[in-house]
Protein backbone atom coordinates (compact mmCIF):
# COMPACT_ATOMS: atom_id res chain seq x y z
CA UNK A 1 0.00 0.00 0.00
CA UNK A 2 1.20 3.46 -0.94
CA UNK A 3 0.22 6.41 1.52
CA UNK A 4 0.07 9.62 -0.65
CA UNK A 5 0.42 12.44 1.46
CA UNK A 6 -1.00 15.85 -0.39
CA UNK A 7 0.13 18.94 1.29
CA UNK A 8 -2.49 21.58 1.57
CA UNK A 9 -2.23 25.13 0.18
CA UNK A 10 -2.11 28.29 2.36
CA UNK A 11 -5.21 30.18 2.26
CA UNK A 12 -5.26 34.06 2.31
CA UNK A 13 -4.81 35.60 5.59
CA UNK A 14 -7.31 36.14 7.77
CA UNK A 15 -8.17 39.89 9.47
CA UNK A 16 -7.37 39.12 13.15
CA UNK A 17 -10.46 40.47 15.80
CA UNK A 18 -10.74 40.90 19.29
CA UNK A 19 -13.89 39.74 20.67
CA UNK A 20 -16.53 42.44 21.87
CA UNK A 21 -16.07 43.14 25.43
CA UNK A 22 -18.83 43.77 28.06
CA UNK A 23 -18.73 45.00 31.65
CA UNK A 24 -20.88 45.13 34.08
CA UNK A 25 -20.18 47.05 38.21
CA UNK A 26 -21.76 44.70 40.79
CA UNK A 27 -21.41 44.18 44.36
CA UNK A 28 -18.28 45.99 44.64
CA UNK A 29 -16.46 43.98 41.81
CA UNK A 30 -16.38 44.33 37.95
CA UNK A 31 -17.38 41.92 35.29
CA UNK A 32 -15.32 41.91 32.32
CA UNK A 33 -16.48 39.58 29.74
CA UNK A 34 -15.45 38.50 26.17
CA UNK A 35 -17.76 37.65 23.69
CA UNK A 36 -17.18 34.13 21.37
CA UNK A 37 -20.42 33.43 19.60
CA UNK A 38 -21.19 29.71 19.81
CA UNK A 39 -18.18 28.98 22.14
CA UNK A 40 -20.29 26.95 25.01
CA UNK A 41 -17.49 25.96 26.81
CA UNK A 42 -16.77 28.96 29.08
CA UNK A 43 -13.64 30.06 30.96
CA UNK A 44 -13.59 32.61 33.77
CA UNK A 45 -11.13 34.08 36.07
CA UNK A 46 -11.43 35.68 39.40
CA UNK A 47 -8.26 37.64 40.18
CA UNK A 48 -7.66 39.18 43.43
CA UNK A 49 -4.94 41.93 44.58
CA UNK A 50 -3.66 39.07 46.65
CA UNK A 51 -0.18 38.51 44.79
CA UNK A 52 2.70 37.33 46.53
CA UNK A 53 3.91 40.69 46.70
CA UNK A 54 1.98 40.90 49.57
CA UNK A 55 3.46 38.31 51.92
CA UNK A 56 5.62 38.75 54.83
CA UNK A 57 9.35 38.50 54.97
CA UNK A 58 10.98 35.05 55.91
CA UNK A 59 6.98 33.72 54.79
CA UNK A 60 7.62 33.72 51.16
CA UNK A 61 4.96 31.01 49.60
CA UNK A 62 2.03 31.63 51.81
CA UNK A 63 -0.22 32.72 48.96
CA UNK A 64 1.16 29.58 47.25
CA UNK A 65 0.21 27.18 50.34
CA UNK A 66 -3.56 29.18 50.58
CA UNK A 67 -3.93 28.62 46.86
CA UNK A 68 -3.28 24.96 46.55
CA UNK A 69 -5.29 24.25 49.90
CA UNK A 70 -8.61 26.02 48.41
CA UNK A 71 -10.09 22.32 46.71
CA UNK A 72 -9.38 20.79 50.48
CA UNK A 73 -13.23 22.01 50.89
CA UNK A 74 -14.97 24.50 52.12
CA UNK A 75 -16.80 25.54 55.38
CA UNK A 76 -20.15 24.11 53.78
CA UNK A 77 -18.70 21.06 52.14
CA UNK A 78 -15.30 18.69 53.27
CA UNK A 79 -12.95 17.82 49.89
CA UNK A 80 -14.54 15.05 48.43
CA UNK A 81 -17.90 16.43 48.58
CA UNK A 82 -16.59 19.79 46.74
CA UNK A 83 -15.04 17.87 44.22
CA UNK A 84 -17.61 15.95 43.75
CA UNK A 85 -19.79 19.39 42.82
CA UNK A 86 -17.53 20.48 40.75
CA UNK A 87 -17.48 17.20 38.82
CA UNK A 88 -21.16 17.30 38.50
CA UNK A 89 -21.23 20.69 36.47
CA UNK A 90 -18.11 19.76 34.30
CA UNK A 91 -16.04 22.22 36.14
CA UNK A 92 -12.33 22.85 36.98
CA UNK A 93 -11.26 24.81 39.38
CA UNK A 94 -7.43 26.25 39.03
CA UNK A 95 -5.98 28.39 41.64
CA UNK A 96 -2.53 30.37 41.32
CA UNK A 97 -0.19 33.25 42.27
CA UNK A 98 1.68 35.48 40.35
CA UNK A 99 3.74 38.94 41.90
CA UNK A 100 0.91 41.50 41.45
CA UNK A 101 -2.69 38.96 41.37
CA UNK A 102 -4.40 35.67 43.86
CA UNK A 103 -6.44 34.09 40.84
CA UNK A 104 -9.16 31.17 40.41
CA UNK A 105 -9.30 29.70 36.68
CA UNK A 106 -12.56 28.22 35.83
CA UNK A 107 -13.83 26.14 33.28
CA UNK A 108 -17.41 25.35 33.05
CA UNK A 109 -20.11 24.62 30.06
CA UNK A 110 -22.41 27.96 29.79
CA UNK A 111 -25.54 26.64 30.37
CA UNK A 112 -23.66 25.18 33.94
CA UNK A 113 -21.55 28.71 34.68
CA UNK A 114 -23.26 30.81 37.04
CA UNK A 115 -23.63 27.45 39.32
CA UNK A 116 -19.64 27.05 39.06
CA UNK A 117 -18.60 30.45 39.74
CA UNK A 118 -20.72 30.24 42.68
CA UNK A 119 -18.63 26.60 43.56
CA UNK A 120 -15.61 28.79 42.50
CA UNK A 121 -16.64 32.04 45.20
CA UNK A 122 -17.19 29.35 47.84
CA UNK A 123 -13.55 28.38 47.72
CA UNK A 124 -12.55 31.62 47.65
CA UNK A 125 -14.35 33.34 50.25
CA UNK A 126 -15.63 30.38 52.64
CA UNK A 127 -12.66 27.53 52.54
CA UNK A 128 -12.58 25.17 55.30
CA UNK A 129 -8.67 25.44 55.48
CA UNK A 130 -8.38 22.63 58.42
CA UNK A 131 -5.25 22.80 60.15
CA UNK A 132 -3.68 19.29 59.22
CA UNK A 133 -4.89 20.12 55.54
CA UNK A 134 -3.38 23.38 55.56
CA UNK A 135 -0.27 21.69 57.11
CA UNK A 136 0.00 18.60 54.58
CA UNK A 137 -0.29 20.82 51.57
CA UNK A 138 2.63 22.90 53.04
CA UNK A 139 4.79 19.64 53.84
CA UNK A 140 4.34 18.24 50.19
CA UNK A 141 5.18 21.36 48.76
CA UNK A 142 8.07 21.89 50.72
CA UNK A 143 9.03 18.50 49.28
CA UNK A 144 8.42 19.53 45.71
CA UNK A 145 10.40 22.64 46.36
CA UNK A 146 13.34 20.47 47.79
CA UNK A 147 13.53 18.54 45.06
CA UNK A 148 13.73 21.16 42.31
CA UNK A 149 16.18 23.11 44.28
CA UNK A 150 17.82 19.63 44.00
CA UNK A 151 18.18 20.38 40.27
CA UNK A 152 20.64 23.08 38.15
CA UNK A 153 18.35 25.68 37.79
CA UNK A 154 16.68 27.26 41.04
CA UNK A 155 19.40 28.20 42.91
CA UNK A 156 21.01 30.08 39.81
CA UNK A 157 17.40 31.94 39.58
CA UNK A 158 17.30 32.43 43.19
CA UNK A 159 20.84 34.16 43.45
CA UNK A 160 20.22 36.46 40.35
CA UNK A 161 16.49 37.51 41.25
CA UNK A 162 18.76 38.61 45.50
CA UNK A 163 21.22 40.75 43.19
CA UNK A 164 18.75 42.74 40.80
CA UNK A 165 16.18 42.97 43.74
CA UNK A 166 17.90 43.17 46.70
CA UNK A 167 16.70 41.95 50.11
CA UNK A 168 12.66 42.77 50.02
CA UNK A 169 10.24 40.56 48.37
CA UNK A 170 11.14 41.27 45.09
CA UNK A 171 14.45 39.54 45.67
CA UNK A 172 13.22 36.10 46.82
CA UNK A 173 11.80 33.46 44.58
CA UNK A 174 8.15 34.00 43.87
CA UNK A 175 6.75 30.45 45.12
CA UNK A 176 9.38 31.24 48.43
CA UNK A 177 12.47 28.28 48.59
CA UNK A 178 12.56 25.12 51.16
CA UNK A 179 13.29 27.30 54.39
CA UNK A 180 10.57 30.12 53.87
CA UNK A 181 7.59 27.39 52.99
CA UNK A 182 8.89 25.43 55.87
CA UNK A 183 8.02 27.98 57.97
CA UNK A 184 4.59 28.79 56.94
CA UNK A 185 2.14 28.16 59.53
CA UNK A 186 -1.74 27.74 59.89
CA UNK A 187 -1.97 31.29 61.13
CA UNK A 188 -0.12 33.22 58.49
CA UNK A 189 -2.52 31.41 55.75
CA UNK A 190 -5.28 32.39 57.83
CA UNK A 191 -3.95 35.78 57.81
CA UNK A 192 -3.64 35.83 54.43
CA UNK A 193 -6.80 34.80 53.47
CA UNK A 194 -8.68 37.22 56.03
CA UNK A 195 -6.42 40.18 54.24
CA UNK A 196 -6.89 39.66 50.55
CA UNK A 197 -9.33 37.17 49.71
CA UNK A 198 -12.26 39.08 51.32
CA UNK A 199 -12.30 41.62 49.01
CA UNK A 200 -14.53 42.03 45.48
CA UNK A 201 -11.87 41.55 42.87
CA UNK A 202 -12.62 41.50 38.88
CA UNK A 203 -14.31 38.36 37.17
CA UNK A 204 -13.04 37.73 33.67
CA UNK A 205 -15.55 35.76 31.35
CA UNK A 206 -14.88 34.53 27.81
CA UNK A 207 -17.75 32.61 26.07
CA UNK A 208 -21.10 32.84 24.22
CA UNK A 209 -22.36 35.28 26.25
CA UNK A 210 -26.04 35.13 24.47
CA UNK A 211 -27.11 33.17 27.33
CA UNK A 212 -25.25 34.33 30.26
CA UNK A 213 -26.49 37.34 33.02
CA UNK A 214 -23.53 38.83 34.10
CA UNK A 215 -24.58 40.80 36.80
CA UNK A 216 -25.56 37.18 38.14
CA UNK A 217 -22.54 36.30 37.56
CA UNK A 218 -21.09 39.28 39.51
CA UNK A 219 -23.57 38.59 42.25
CA UNK A 220 -22.11 34.93 43.03
CA UNK A 221 -18.47 36.27 42.44
CA UNK A 222 -19.03 39.19 44.60
CA UNK A 223 -21.45 38.48 47.14
CA UNK A 224 -20.73 38.34 50.93
CA UNK A 225 -17.30 40.40 50.24
CA UNK A 226 -15.79 43.30 52.20
CA UNK A 227 -13.85 46.33 51.80
CA UNK A 228 -12.10 47.97 48.76
CA UNK A 229 -9.95 47.24 46.00
CA UNK A 230 -6.02 47.86 47.45
CA UNK A 231 -4.68 51.02 45.65
CA UNK A 232 -2.25 49.68 43.02
CA UNK A 233 1.30 50.66 43.85
CA UNK A 234 3.29 52.13 41.27
CA UNK A 235 6.53 51.42 38.81
CA UNK A 236 9.85 50.25 41.16
CA UNK A 237 12.76 53.02 41.35
CA UNK A 238 15.54 51.44 39.82
CA UNK A 239 18.94 51.37 37.39
CA UNK A 240 21.92 49.43 36.24
CA UNK A 241 25.02 49.48 37.15
CA UNK A 242 28.10 50.34 35.41
CA UNK A 243 30.30 47.35 35.36
CA UNK A 244 29.39 43.47 35.40
CA UNK A 245 29.33 41.33 38.41
CA UNK A 246 29.96 37.07 38.13
CA UNK A 247 28.16 35.39 40.93
CA UNK A 248 29.50 31.82 41.23
CA UNK A 249 27.11 29.39 42.85
CA UNK A 250 29.33 26.26 43.44
CA UNK A 251 27.74 22.90 42.54
CA UNK A 252 30.72 20.42 42.87
CA UNK A 253 31.35 17.50 40.45
CA UNK A 254 28.58 19.23 38.02
CA UNK A 255 28.88 18.15 34.38
CA UNK A 256 27.27 21.33 33.32
CA UNK A 257 26.91 24.74 34.12
CA UNK A 258 24.01 26.96 34.43
CA UNK A 259 24.11 30.35 33.12
CA UNK A 260 21.74 33.52 34.10
CA UNK A 261 22.33 36.87 33.04
CA UNK A 262 20.36 39.18 33.60
CA UNK A 263 19.89 43.18 34.21
CA UNK A 264 16.79 45.16 35.92
CA UNK A 265 14.33 46.50 33.03
CA UNK A 266 10.96 48.12 32.94
CA UNK A 267 7.49 47.12 33.80
CA UNK A 268 5.04 45.79 31.62
CA UNK A 269 3.30 48.92 30.97
CA UNK A 270 6.19 50.68 29.35
CA UNK A 271 5.63 52.51 26.21
CA UNK A 272 8.54 50.85 24.55
CA UNK A 273 6.92 47.20 25.28
CA UNK A 274 6.64 46.46 21.69
CA UNK A 275 10.22 47.26 20.13
CA UNK A 276 11.67 46.16 23.54
CA UNK A 277 9.78 42.76 23.09
CA UNK A 278 11.13 42.67 18.98
CA UNK A 279 14.51 43.31 19.89
CA UNK A 280 14.56 40.49 22.77
CA UNK A 281 13.07 38.18 19.85
CA UNK A 282 15.84 38.68 17.70
CA UNK A 283 18.33 38.45 20.32
CA UNK A 284 17.33 35.23 21.91
CA UNK A 285 13.59 34.82 21.78
CA UNK A 286 12.96 32.38 19.08
CA UNK A 287 15.21 29.25 17.74
CA UNK A 288 16.20 31.50 14.96
CA UNK A 289 17.65 34.23 17.26
CA UNK A 290 21.11 35.44 16.79
CA UNK A 291 22.19 33.59 20.67
CA UNK A 292 20.66 30.45 19.87
CA UNK A 293 22.52 30.62 16.06
CA UNK A 294 25.75 31.28 17.21
CA UNK A 295 25.46 29.46 21.21
CA UNK A 296 24.07 26.37 19.78
CA UNK A 297 24.02 25.75 15.78
CA UNK A 298 27.50 26.97 15.05
CA UNK A 299 29.54 26.51 18.44
CA UNK A 300 27.52 23.65 19.37
CA UNK A 301 27.57 25.00 23.59
CA UNK A 302 24.01 24.06 24.58
CA UNK A 303 20.77 22.65 23.47
CA UNK A 304 19.27 25.65 23.35
CA UNK A 305 19.79 29.44 25.12
CA UNK A 306 17.34 32.06 25.12
CA UNK A 307 16.79 35.80 26.00
CA UNK A 308 13.59 37.65 26.68
CA UNK A 309 12.43 40.51 29.24
CA UNK A 310 9.54 39.42 32.26
CA UNK A 311 7.44 42.37 33.15
CA UNK A 312 5.22 42.77 35.89
CA UNK A 313 3.30 45.22 37.07
CA UNK A 314 6.07 46.95 39.19
CA UNK A 315 8.96 45.79 37.50
CA UNK A 316 10.98 44.09 34.61
CA UNK A 317 14.05 42.10 34.42
CA UNK A 318 15.84 41.36 30.76
CA UNK A 319 17.36 37.79 31.49
CA UNK A 320 19.35 35.40 29.50
CA UNK A 321 19.31 31.42 30.25
CA UNK A 322 21.14 28.56 29.21
CA UNK A 323 23.00 25.21 30.50
CA UNK A 324 26.53 24.52 28.81
CA UNK A 325 29.03 21.98 29.06
CA UNK A 326 31.36 22.51 31.69
CA UNK A 327 34.81 22.84 29.57
CA UNK A 328 33.08 25.83 27.43
CA UNK A 329 31.66 27.60 30.16
CA UNK A 330 33.36 30.69 29.50
CA UNK A 331 33.64 30.96 25.82
CA UNK A 332 30.00 30.33 25.83
CA UNK A 333 29.72 33.36 28.21
CA UNK A 334 32.11 35.41 26.12
CA UNK A 335 30.39 34.55 22.92
CA UNK A 336 27.01 35.32 24.36
CA UNK A 337 28.47 38.77 25.71
CA UNK A 338 29.35 39.88 22.16
CA UNK A 339 25.93 38.80 20.76
CA UNK A 340 24.64 41.42 23.58
CA UNK A 341 26.59 44.00 22.83
CA UNK A 342 26.78 43.53 19.19
CA UNK A 343 22.62 43.81 19.58
CA UNK A 344 23.22 46.68 21.65
CA UNK A 345 25.24 48.68 19.85
CA UNK A 346 24.17 47.87 16.14
CA UNK A 347 20.56 47.34 16.78
CA UNK A 348 18.77 44.55 14.12
CA UNK A 349 18.76 44.25 10.89
CA UNK A 350 15.67 44.31 8.03
CA UNK A 351 15.78 40.59 7.63
CA UNK A 352 15.60 39.54 10.96
CA UNK A 353 13.00 41.98 12.34
CA UNK A 354 11.01 40.38 9.55
CA UNK A 355 11.05 37.26 11.00
CA UNK A 356 10.30 38.65 14.35
CA UNK A 357 7.52 40.83 12.83
CA UNK A 358 5.67 37.77 11.80
CA UNK A 359 6.47 35.35 14.36
CA UNK A 360 4.75 37.87 16.87
CA UNK A 361 1.82 38.51 15.24
CA UNK A 362 1.40 35.29 14.12
CA UNK A 363 1.95 33.62 17.55
CA UNK A 364 -0.42 36.42 19.16
CA UNK A 365 -3.35 35.28 16.78
CA UNK A 366 -2.95 31.90 17.37
CA UNK A 367 -2.86 31.98 20.88
CA UNK A 368 -6.32 34.02 21.03
CA UNK A 369 -8.44 30.73 20.01
CA UNK A 370 -9.59 29.68 23.16
CA UNK A 371 -11.39 30.89 26.01
CA UNK A 372 -9.27 30.40 28.72
CA UNK A 373 -6.44 32.77 25.97
CA UNK A 374 -8.71 35.29 25.91
CA UNK A 375 -9.30 35.45 29.74
CA UNK A 376 -5.21 35.62 30.53
CA UNK A 377 -5.76 38.49 27.85
CA UNK A 378 -8.41 39.80 29.77
CA UNK A 379 -6.17 39.38 32.75
CA UNK A 380 -3.40 41.49 31.54
CA UNK A 381 -5.89 44.46 30.61
CA UNK A 382 -7.27 44.75 33.97
CA UNK A 383 -3.48 43.96 35.98
CA UNK A 384 -1.57 46.90 33.58
CA UNK A 385 -4.20 49.20 33.26
CA UNK A 386 -4.09 48.92 29.51
CA UNK A 387 -7.29 49.74 26.84
CA UNK A 388 -9.78 47.22 25.62
CA UNK A 389 -8.65 47.88 22.21
CA UNK A 390 -5.05 46.66 23.11
CA UNK A 391 -4.66 43.46 21.69
CA UNK A 392 -5.59 44.21 18.31
CA UNK A 393 -3.57 47.54 18.14
CA UNK A 394 -0.50 45.07 19.21
CA UNK A 395 -0.83 43.18 16.41
CA UNK A 396 -0.54 45.92 14.09
CA UNK A 397 2.19 47.51 16.20
CA UNK A 398 4.42 44.27 15.94
CA UNK A 399 3.31 43.92 12.28
CA UNK A 400 4.53 48.00 11.54
CA UNK A 401 7.91 48.47 14.33
CA UNK A 402 10.74 49.81 11.76
CA UNK A 403 14.19 48.82 12.43
CA UNK A 404 15.06 52.26 13.83
CA UNK A 405 12.52 52.08 16.80
CA UNK A 406 13.41 48.37 17.55
CA UNK A 407 17.26 48.60 17.25
CA UNK A 408 16.79 52.36 19.50
CA UNK A 409 15.02 50.08 22.18
CA UNK A 410 17.91 47.90 22.30
CA UNK A 411 20.40 50.88 22.38
CA UNK A 412 17.94 52.05 25.24
CA UNK A 413 17.09 48.47 27.24
CA UNK A 414 20.10 46.67 26.96
CA UNK A 415 23.01 46.63 29.10
CA UNK A 416 25.67 44.20 28.59
CA UNK A 417 27.95 46.86 31.02
CA UNK A 418 25.68 46.04 33.59
CA UNK A 419 24.88 42.51 33.47
CA UNK A 420 24.87 39.89 36.52
CA UNK A 421 25.99 36.78 35.47
CA UNK A 422 25.82 34.00 37.63
CA UNK A 423 27.04 30.79 37.13
CA UNK A 424 26.11 27.44 38.63
CA UNK A 425 28.87 25.40 38.18
CA UNK A 426 32.04 23.36 39.65
CA UNK A 427 33.50 25.91 40.98
CA UNK A 428 37.03 24.02 40.99
CA UNK A 429 36.55 24.24 38.15
CA UNK A 430 35.95 26.98 36.55
CA UNK A 431 36.30 29.89 38.75
CA UNK A 432 40.33 29.96 37.60
CA UNK A 433 38.88 30.77 34.16
CA UNK A 434 36.33 32.64 34.83
CA UNK A 435 38.54 35.53 36.22
CA UNK A 436 41.15 35.33 33.81
CA UNK A 437 38.41 36.00 31.35
CA UNK A 438 38.18 39.23 33.45
CA UNK A 439 34.39 39.66 32.50
CA UNK A 440 33.51 41.23 35.61
CA UNK A 441 34.27 40.86 39.66
CA UNK A 442 34.24 36.87 40.48
CA UNK A 443 32.25 36.64 44.10
CA UNK A 444 30.73 33.55 45.86
CA UNK A 445 26.92 33.01 46.21
CA UNK A 446 25.41 32.99 49.72
CA UNK A 447 22.46 30.89 48.68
Amino acid sequence: MTLVATRPGTGEARPYTFPELRRVTVGGGTVIAAHLPGQRLASAILMLDAGAAHEADGREGTATVLAKSLEEGTKARDSAAYALALEGLGAELSPSVDWDSFRVGLSAPVPLLLDAVRLAAEAIRTPRLDAADVLRVRDDEVTALRMDWAQPGPRADATLRSDLFGSGRYGRPLHGDPTSVAAVTVDDVLAFHQAWLLRPGVLLVAGDLDSIDLAALGEAAFGGTTGEAHPADGPLLWSVRDHRRVILVDRPGSVQSTLRLGHRSPERATPDYVPITLAATVLGGAFTSRLNHLIREVKGYTYGIRGSYAMSRRFGRFEVAAGVQTAVTVPAIVDTLGEIDRTQLDGVTEDELAVARSWRAGQLSVEMQTPGAIVGALSTLVLHGLPDDYYPSLRKQYLEATVEQVSAAAAAHLHPKGLTLVVEGDAAVIRDELVAANIGDVLDAKI
